[in-house]
Protein backbone atom coordinates (compact mmCIF):
# COMPACT_ATOMS: atom_id res chain seq x y z
CA UNK A 1 0.00 0.00 0.00
CA UNK A 2 1.53 3.36 -0.89
CA UNK A 3 1.30 6.17 1.26
CA UNK A 4 -0.91 8.45 -1.32
CA UNK A 5 -3.32 5.16 -1.98
CA UNK A 6 -3.61 4.62 2.03
CA UNK A 7 -4.59 8.69 2.22
CA UNK A 8 -6.80 8.73 -0.31
CA UNK A 9 -9.38 5.90 0.60
CA UNK A 10 -11.85 6.70 2.70
CA UNK A 11 -11.73 6.19 6.80
CA UNK A 12 -11.61 2.18 7.59
CA UNK A 13 -13.16 0.95 11.14
CA UNK A 14 -12.80 -2.35 12.65
CA UNK A 15 -12.06 -4.15 15.68
CA UNK A 16 -9.65 -6.30 16.86
CA UNK A 17 -10.93 -9.61 16.67
CA UNK A 18 -11.17 -11.83 20.34
CA UNK A 19 -12.99 -14.94 19.37
CA UNK A 20 -16.42 -15.49 21.24
CA UNK A 21 -16.01 -19.29 22.13
CA UNK A 22 -12.59 -20.26 24.13
CA UNK A 23 -11.31 -16.50 23.49
CA UNK A 24 -7.87 -17.17 21.55
CA UNK A 25 -7.37 -20.52 22.88
CA UNK A 26 -9.84 -21.20 20.24
CA UNK A 27 -7.00 -21.90 17.95
CA UNK A 28 -6.20 -24.95 19.55
CA UNK A 29 -9.58 -26.33 18.46
CA UNK A 30 -10.33 -24.24 15.26
CA UNK A 31 -13.95 -24.18 14.04
CA UNK A 32 -14.60 -22.46 11.18
CA UNK A 33 -18.12 -21.89 11.90
CA UNK A 34 -17.68 -20.16 15.06
CA UNK A 35 -15.98 -17.44 13.25
CA UNK A 36 -18.17 -17.17 10.62
CA UNK A 37 -20.51 -16.45 13.15
CA UNK A 38 -18.29 -13.70 15.27
CA UNK A 39 -17.61 -12.22 11.76
CA UNK A 40 -21.33 -11.82 10.17
CA UNK A 41 -21.98 -10.37 13.61
CA UNK A 42 -18.95 -7.95 13.31
CA UNK A 43 -19.94 -6.53 9.35
CA UNK A 44 -23.83 -6.72 10.24
CA UNK A 45 -22.20 -3.63 12.69
CA UNK A 46 -20.84 -2.10 9.42
CA UNK A 47 -17.35 -3.08 10.19
CA UNK A 48 -14.80 -3.26 7.13
CA UNK A 49 -11.63 -5.02 8.87
CA UNK A 50 -10.42 -7.41 12.02
CA UNK A 51 -7.48 -7.89 13.66
CA UNK A 52 -6.58 -11.61 13.95
CA UNK A 53 -4.17 -12.73 16.60
CA UNK A 54 -3.30 -15.99 16.11
CA UNK A 55 -1.22 -17.29 19.23
CA UNK A 56 2.62 -17.72 19.16
CA UNK A 57 2.63 -21.12 20.45
CA UNK A 58 0.27 -22.59 18.46
CA UNK A 59 2.04 -21.32 15.94
CA UNK A 60 5.81 -22.57 16.14
CA UNK A 61 6.13 -24.81 19.59
CA UNK A 62 9.44 -25.68 18.49
CA UNK A 63 11.90 -23.27 16.91
CA UNK A 64 12.41 -25.65 13.81
CA UNK A 65 8.33 -26.72 13.65
CA UNK A 66 5.99 -24.16 12.23
CA UNK A 67 2.67 -25.82 12.19
CA UNK A 68 1.13 -26.33 8.70
CA UNK A 69 -2.33 -26.60 9.84
CA UNK A 70 -1.85 -23.53 12.86
CA UNK A 71 -1.12 -21.63 9.45
CA UNK A 72 -3.58 -22.82 7.35
CA UNK A 73 -5.83 -22.36 10.00
CA UNK A 74 -4.69 -18.61 10.06
CA UNK A 75 -5.80 -18.57 6.54
CA UNK A 76 -8.21 -20.15 6.54
CA UNK A 77 -9.65 -17.12 9.22
CA UNK A 78 -8.96 -14.72 6.50
CA UNK A 79 -10.43 -15.97 3.85
CA UNK A 80 -13.67 -16.42 6.16
CA UNK A 81 -13.16 -12.77 6.83
CA UNK A 82 -13.37 -12.11 2.83
CA UNK A 83 -16.83 -13.50 2.95
CA UNK A 84 -18.34 -11.33 5.09
CA UNK A 85 -16.36 -8.23 3.10
CA UNK A 86 -14.02 -7.76 5.94
CA UNK A 87 -10.55 -7.23 5.15
CA UNK A 88 -8.01 -8.65 7.87
CA UNK A 89 -4.39 -7.39 9.35
CA UNK A 90 -3.15 -10.43 11.27
CA UNK A 91 -0.71 -10.53 14.21
CA UNK A 92 2.43 -12.62 14.26
CA UNK A 93 4.69 -12.96 17.61
CA UNK A 94 1.91 -13.31 19.97
CA UNK A 95 3.50 -12.93 21.95
CA UNK A 96 0.96 -11.25 24.35
CA UNK A 97 -2.86 -10.49 24.92
CA UNK A 98 -4.68 -9.33 27.65
CA UNK A 99 -2.59 -10.04 30.94
CA UNK A 100 -0.99 -13.28 29.18
CA UNK A 101 2.05 -14.39 27.97
CA UNK A 102 2.01 -16.67 25.16
CA UNK A 103 5.51 -17.68 24.51
CA UNK A 104 7.19 -20.62 23.38
CA UNK A 105 8.77 -23.14 25.65
CA UNK A 106 11.92 -22.97 23.19
CA UNK A 107 12.15 -19.09 25.15
CA UNK A 108 11.79 -19.92 28.44
CA UNK A 109 12.83 -21.54 31.90
CA UNK A 110 15.83 -23.81 30.96
CA UNK A 111 15.99 -22.57 27.25
CA UNK A 112 15.82 -19.02 28.13
CA UNK A 113 16.38 -16.43 25.67
CA UNK A 114 16.48 -13.20 24.98
CA UNK A 115 13.75 -12.90 21.82
CA UNK A 116 14.87 -9.53 20.43
CA UNK A 117 18.95 -10.01 20.38
CA UNK A 118 19.53 -13.69 20.58
CA UNK A 119 20.86 -14.90 17.11
CA UNK A 120 18.69 -18.15 17.37
CA UNK A 121 15.82 -16.45 18.46
CA UNK A 122 15.73 -13.84 15.91
CA UNK A 123 16.20 -16.55 13.26
CA UNK A 124 13.00 -18.70 14.50
CA UNK A 125 10.60 -15.31 14.67
CA UNK A 126 12.61 -14.20 11.00
CA UNK A 127 11.23 -18.28 9.41
CA UNK A 128 7.52 -17.85 11.50
CA UNK A 129 7.30 -14.39 9.67
CA UNK A 130 8.44 -15.51 6.36
CA UNK A 131 6.25 -18.06 6.05
CA UNK A 132 3.12 -17.07 7.68
CA UNK A 133 3.27 -13.75 5.16
CA UNK A 134 3.52 -15.88 2.42
CA UNK A 135 0.95 -18.27 3.61
CA UNK A 136 -1.51 -15.27 3.59
CA UNK A 137 0.26 -12.59 0.95
CA UNK A 138 -2.36 -13.85 -2.26
CA UNK A 139 -5.32 -13.25 -0.23
CA UNK A 140 -7.48 -9.84 -1.96
CA UNK A 141 -8.37 -9.30 1.55
CA UNK A 142 -5.01 -9.32 3.80
CA UNK A 143 -3.99 -6.43 5.19
CA UNK A 144 -0.74 -7.29 6.09
CA UNK A 145 1.42 -8.08 9.15
CA UNK A 146 1.63 -6.12 12.48
CA UNK A 147 4.90 -8.00 14.27
CA UNK A 148 2.88 -8.66 17.35
CA UNK A 149 0.87 -7.19 19.73
CA UNK A 150 2.61 -4.69 22.03
CA UNK A 151 5.88 -6.88 22.02
CA UNK A 152 7.86 -3.69 23.41
CA UNK A 153 6.57 -4.88 27.26
CA UNK A 154 8.19 -8.30 27.47
CA UNK A 155 11.76 -5.61 26.91
CA UNK A 156 9.98 -3.08 29.92
CA UNK A 157 11.46 -3.09 33.18
CA UNK A 158 8.01 -3.54 34.76
CA UNK A 159 7.64 -7.29 33.34
CA UNK A 160 7.84 -9.85 35.26
CA UNK A 161 10.78 -11.57 33.43
CA UNK A 162 12.56 -8.76 30.78
CA UNK A 163 14.27 -9.19 28.29
CA UNK A 164 15.89 -5.46 28.24
CA UNK A 165 17.42 -3.87 24.81
CA UNK A 166 18.81 -0.97 23.63
CA UNK A 167 17.62 1.16 21.02
CA UNK A 168 20.05 -0.49 18.60
CA UNK A 169 19.12 -3.88 19.53
CA UNK A 170 15.53 -2.97 19.29
CA UNK A 171 15.58 -1.39 15.64
CA UNK A 172 17.13 -4.26 14.36
CA UNK A 173 14.87 -6.87 15.63
CA UNK A 174 11.97 -4.39 14.28
CA UNK A 175 13.81 -3.53 10.63
CA UNK A 176 14.85 -7.95 10.69
CA UNK A 177 11.27 -9.33 11.17
CA UNK A 178 10.04 -6.33 8.36
CA UNK A 179 12.39 -6.91 5.61
CA UNK A 180 10.83 -10.85 6.28
CA UNK A 181 7.44 -9.52 5.72
CA UNK A 182 7.89 -7.40 2.84
CA UNK A 183 10.50 -10.06 1.08
CA UNK A 184 7.54 -12.67 1.47
CA UNK A 185 4.01 -10.66 0.91
CA UNK A 186 5.63 -7.61 -0.85
CA UNK A 187 3.74 -4.18 -1.02
CA UNK A 188 1.33 -4.63 1.56
CA UNK A 189 1.50 -2.52 4.83
CA UNK A 190 3.37 -4.70 7.33
CA UNK A 191 3.53 -2.73 10.43
CA UNK A 192 4.80 -3.04 14.34
CA UNK A 193 2.98 -2.32 17.92
CA UNK A 194 4.37 -0.98 20.86
CA UNK A 195 2.16 0.00 24.23
CA UNK A 196 2.56 3.53 25.55
CA UNK A 197 5.93 2.83 27.03
CA UNK A 198 7.20 3.84 23.88
CA UNK A 199 6.52 7.08 24.73
CA UNK A 200 6.21 7.59 28.20
CA UNK A 201 8.65 5.20 29.94
CA UNK A 202 12.56 6.86 30.42
CA UNK A 203 14.94 4.13 29.37
CA UNK A 204 12.71 2.29 27.24
CA UNK A 205 14.38 0.77 24.24
CA UNK A 206 11.61 1.21 21.81
CA UNK A 207 11.53 5.09 20.69
CA UNK A 208 9.65 6.80 19.37
CA UNK A 209 11.37 7.05 16.60
CA UNK A 210 10.83 3.48 16.09
CA UNK A 211 7.31 3.44 16.49
CA UNK A 212 7.33 6.46 14.08
CA UNK A 213 9.12 5.94 11.07
CA UNK A 214 9.75 1.55 10.88
CA UNK A 215 6.71 0.19 9.03
CA UNK A 216 4.41 0.94 6.45
CA UNK A 217 2.19 2.94 9.13
CA UNK A 218 2.46 4.31 12.66
CA UNK A 219 0.51 2.20 14.95
CA UNK A 220 -1.10 3.68 17.69
CA UNK A 221 -2.39 1.75 21.38
CA UNK A 222 -4.35 4.27 23.02
CA UNK A 223 -5.76 3.48 26.69
CA UNK A 224 -6.71 5.49 29.38
CA UNK A 225 -6.27 3.21 32.39
CA UNK A 226 -2.40 3.97 32.06
CA UNK A 227 -2.66 7.37 34.65
CA UNK A 228 -5.17 9.65 32.71
CA UNK A 229 -8.51 8.19 33.83
CA UNK A 230 -7.16 8.48 37.16
CA UNK A 231 -5.54 11.47 37.22
CA UNK A 232 -7.98 13.38 35.07
CA UNK A 233 -11.42 11.79 34.93
CA UNK A 234 -12.51 9.39 32.54
CA UNK A 235 -14.71 11.53 30.70
CA UNK A 236 -12.32 14.20 30.65
CA UNK A 237 -10.34 16.64 27.86
CA UNK A 238 -7.11 14.60 28.27
CA UNK A 239 -9.23 10.80 28.32
CA UNK A 240 -11.33 12.01 25.54
CA UNK A 241 -8.56 13.03 23.30
CA UNK A 242 -5.66 10.60 24.52
CA UNK A 243 -6.02 8.70 20.90
CA UNK A 244 -5.55 12.39 19.53
CA UNK A 245 -2.92 13.38 21.62
CA UNK A 246 -0.82 10.17 20.79
CA UNK A 247 -1.39 10.99 17.28
CA UNK A 248 -0.07 14.08 17.12
CA UNK A 249 3.15 13.00 19.19
CA UNK A 250 3.99 10.85 17.16
CA UNK A 251 3.78 13.12 14.25
CA UNK A 252 6.39 15.01 15.88
CA UNK A 253 8.46 12.38 15.29
CA UNK A 254 7.59 11.60 11.95
CA UNK A 255 10.40 11.93 8.77
CA UNK A 256 7.74 11.55 6.29
CA UNK A 257 4.77 14.50 6.92
CA UNK A 258 2.35 12.29 4.56
CA UNK A 259 2.85 8.75 6.84
CA UNK A 260 -0.27 6.99 7.80
CA UNK A 261 -1.48 6.88 11.48
CA UNK A 262 -3.69 3.55 12.11
CA UNK A 263 -5.29 4.09 15.77
CA UNK A 264 -5.01 0.12 15.84
CA UNK A 265 -6.01 -0.39 19.54
CA UNK A 266 -8.60 1.78 21.90
CA UNK A 267 -10.96 0.60 24.37
CA UNK A 268 -13.31 1.94 26.84
CA UNK A 269 -12.08 0.16 29.94
CA UNK A 270 -14.85 -0.79 33.05
CA UNK A 271 -11.96 0.58 35.36
CA UNK A 272 -12.60 3.80 34.43
CA UNK A 273 -15.74 4.48 32.67
CA UNK A 274 -19.07 3.39 34.02
CA UNK A 275 -21.02 0.99 31.23
CA UNK A 276 -23.09 4.54 30.77
CA UNK A 277 -20.32 6.30 29.50
CA UNK A 278 -18.75 4.11 27.10
CA UNK A 279 -21.01 4.66 24.06
CA UNK A 280 -19.90 7.95 24.66
CA UNK A 281 -16.68 7.78 25.51
CA UNK A 282 -16.39 6.05 22.05
CA UNK A 283 -18.18 8.36 20.16
CA UNK A 284 -15.48 11.15 21.58
CA UNK A 285 -12.34 8.99 20.82
CA UNK A 286 -13.55 8.65 17.10
CA UNK A 287 -14.45 11.97 16.62
CA UNK A 288 -11.42 13.77 17.90
CA UNK A 289 -8.63 11.03 16.63
CA UNK A 290 -10.82 11.62 13.25
CA UNK A 291 -9.25 15.13 13.26
CA UNK A 292 -6.11 14.20 12.91
CA UNK A 293 -4.14 14.46 9.28
CA UNK A 294 -3.23 11.25 7.63
CA UNK A 295 -5.39 8.56 9.64
CA UNK A 296 -5.91 5.61 7.81
CA UNK A 297 -8.56 4.09 10.26
CA UNK A 298 -9.37 3.22 14.02
CA UNK A 299 -10.06 -0.47 15.07
CA UNK A 300 -11.57 -1.07 18.60
CA UNK A 301 -10.88 -3.15 21.31
CA UNK A 302 -12.13 -5.22 21.35
CA UNK A 303 -14.83 -7.05 19.13
CA UNK A 304 -16.98 -9.46 21.75
CA UNK A 305 -16.74 -9.64 25.34
CA UNK A 306 -14.57 -12.22 27.15
CA UNK A 307 -16.62 -15.18 28.64
CA UNK A 308 -16.87 -15.43 32.55
CA UNK A 309 -16.16 -18.90 32.12
CA UNK A 310 -12.18 -18.45 31.81
CA UNK A 311 -10.74 -17.39 34.55
CA UNK A 312 -8.17 -14.98 36.31
CA UNK A 313 -8.38 -12.22 33.40
CA UNK A 314 -8.52 -8.54 34.17
CA UNK A 315 -11.93 -7.73 35.44
CA UNK A 316 -11.87 -5.03 32.94
CA UNK A 317 -11.01 -7.34 30.01
CA UNK A 318 -14.58 -9.51 30.46
CA UNK A 319 -16.50 -6.44 29.53
CA UNK A 320 -14.79 -4.49 26.31
CA UNK A 321 -16.48 -5.85 23.44
CA UNK A 322 -18.68 -4.48 21.32
CA UNK A 323 -20.96 -7.59 21.31
CA UNK A 324 -21.82 -9.60 24.20
CA UNK A 325 -21.65 -13.20 24.66
CA UNK A 326 -24.77 -14.27 23.73
CA UNK A 327 -24.16 -12.42 19.97
CA UNK A 328 -25.91 -9.14 20.60
CA UNK A 329 -24.63 -5.55 19.96
CA UNK A 330 -24.52 -3.54 23.08
CA UNK A 331 -24.91 0.16 23.30
CA UNK A 332 -21.19 0.85 22.67
CA UNK A 333 -21.63 -1.32 19.76
CA UNK A 334 -24.53 0.44 18.69
CA UNK A 335 -23.00 3.60 18.50
CA UNK A 336 -19.91 2.60 16.83
CA UNK A 337 -22.25 0.54 14.16
CA UNK A 338 -24.40 4.39 14.29
CA UNK A 339 -21.34 6.41 13.69
CA UNK A 340 -19.35 4.66 10.85
CA UNK A 341 -21.49 5.87 7.96
CA UNK A 342 -20.93 9.44 9.03
CA UNK A 343 -17.54 9.28 9.57
CA UNK A 344 -16.27 7.15 6.73
CA UNK A 345 -15.53 10.29 4.51
CA UNK A 346 -12.55 12.69 5.41
CA UNK A 347 -12.88 15.69 6.58
CA UNK A 348 -10.40 18.48 6.56
CA UNK A 349 -8.29 18.91 9.60
CA UNK A 350 -8.19 21.43 11.91
CA UNK A 351 -4.97 24.01 11.44
CA UNK A 352 -2.87 22.91 13.59
CA UNK A 353 -0.37 26.40 13.62
CA UNK A 354 0.40 25.71 17.38
CA UNK A 355 3.20 23.10 18.55
CA UNK A 356 4.07 21.81 22.25
CA UNK A 357 8.12 21.29 21.68
CA UNK A 358 9.26 18.01 23.66
CA UNK A 359 12.94 18.23 23.84
CA UNK A 360 15.17 15.83 22.17
CA UNK A 361 18.65 14.43 22.59
CA UNK A 362 20.94 14.10 19.29
CA UNK A 363 19.23 10.67 18.88
CA UNK A 364 15.64 12.11 18.73
CA UNK A 365 15.04 10.18 22.29
CA UNK A 366 12.99 13.01 24.90
CA UNK A 367 15.01 13.85 27.13
CA UNK A 368 11.97 13.26 29.62
CA UNK A 369 9.49 10.43 28.57
CA UNK A 370 7.73 10.96 31.78
CA UNK A 371 6.87 14.63 30.93
CA UNK A 372 4.76 13.09 27.89
CA UNK A 373 2.94 10.75 30.46
CA UNK A 374 0.23 11.71 32.17
CA UNK A 375 0.50 14.89 34.34
CA UNK A 376 3.89 15.51 32.77
CA UNK A 377 4.52 18.81 31.70
CA UNK A 378 3.88 18.40 27.93
CA UNK A 379 1.05 16.34 28.36
CA UNK A 380 -0.64 18.93 30.68
CA UNK A 381 0.80 22.07 27.98
CA UNK A 382 -1.42 19.95 25.64
CA UNK A 383 -4.49 19.19 28.25
CA UNK A 384 -4.52 22.94 28.91
CA UNK A 385 -4.17 24.23 25.50
CA UNK A 386 -6.84 21.80 24.13
CA UNK A 387 -9.07 23.47 27.43
CA UNK A 388 -8.03 27.10 25.69
CA UNK A 389 -9.89 26.00 22.82
CA UNK A 390 -6.18 25.47 20.48
CA UNK A 391 -5.58 22.17 18.56
CA UNK A 392 -2.06 22.06 19.16
CA UNK A 393 0.50 19.85 17.40
CA UNK A 394 4.15 18.64 18.74
CA UNK A 395 7.35 18.66 17.18
CA UNK A 396 10.59 17.81 18.63
CA UNK A 397 13.41 20.59 19.85
CA UNK A 398 14.94 19.81 16.68
CA UNK A 399 12.49 20.56 14.78
CA UNK A 400 11.71 23.83 16.54
CA UNK A 401 15.35 25.09 15.30
CA UNK A 402 14.39 24.70 11.63
CA UNK A 403 12.18 27.41 10.46
CA UNK A 404 11.88 25.41 7.14
CA UNK A 405 10.27 22.52 8.78
CA UNK A 406 8.18 24.28 10.65
CA UNK A 407 6.75 26.70 7.52
CA UNK A 408 6.30 23.18 6.26
CA UNK A 409 4.11 22.01 8.90
CA UNK A 410 2.08 25.53 9.11
CA UNK A 411 3.35 26.15 12.46
CA UNK A 412 3.44 29.75 13.66
CA UNK A 413 3.88 29.95 17.48
CA UNK A 414 5.50 27.21 19.87
CA UNK A 415 4.92 26.35 23.44
CA UNK A 416 7.91 25.12 25.66
CA UNK A 417 6.80 23.68 28.63
CA UNK A 418 8.93 23.69 31.70
CA UNK A 419 10.56 20.05 32.23
CA UNK A 420 11.14 20.79 35.84
CA UNK A 421 7.71 21.61 36.22
CA UNK A 422 6.66 17.52 36.06
CA UNK A 423 4.22 16.56 38.95
CA UNK A 424 4.79 12.88 37.97
CA UNK A 425 6.91 9.99 39.35
CA UNK A 426 9.22 7.95 36.20
CA UNK A 427 6.54 6.35 34.27
CA UNK A 428 6.53 2.67 35.47
CA UNK A 429 2.31 1.66 34.32
CA UNK A 430 2.40 -2.10 33.07
CA UNK A 431 0.10 -2.62 30.30
CA UNK A 432 -2.43 -4.14 31.93
CA UNK A 433 -2.86 -4.60 35.52
CA UNK A 434 -3.85 -8.20 37.26
CA UNK A 435 -5.56 -8.14 40.51
CA UNK A 436 -5.18 -10.83 43.44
Amino acid sequence: MTQRRALDARLRFGANYTPSKDWMHSWLDFTPDDVRRDFAALAELGLDHVRVFPLWTVLQPNRTLIRRTAVEDVRAVVDIAAEFGLDASVDVIQGHLSSFDFVPSWLSTWHDRNMFTDPKALSGQVDLVTTLAGALGDAENFLGLTLGNETNQFSAHTHPSPWPVTIDEAGTWIESLLAAAESAAPGLPHVHSEYDAVWYMDGHGFTPAHASRLGAMTTIHSWIFNGTAQRYGGRSIASDRHAEYLIELSRAFANDLDRPVWLQEVGAPSNCLDESEMPGFLEATLRSALRTENLWGVTWWCSHDVSRELGDFPELEYSLGLIDQNGAAKPIGRRFAELIPELRDRTAAPVRDTAIVVEVDEREVPLSRAALSPGGAVFQAWVDACADGLDPAFVTSLTAGDDAALAARGIRRLIRPDLSASAVDPYGSVNTVVGA
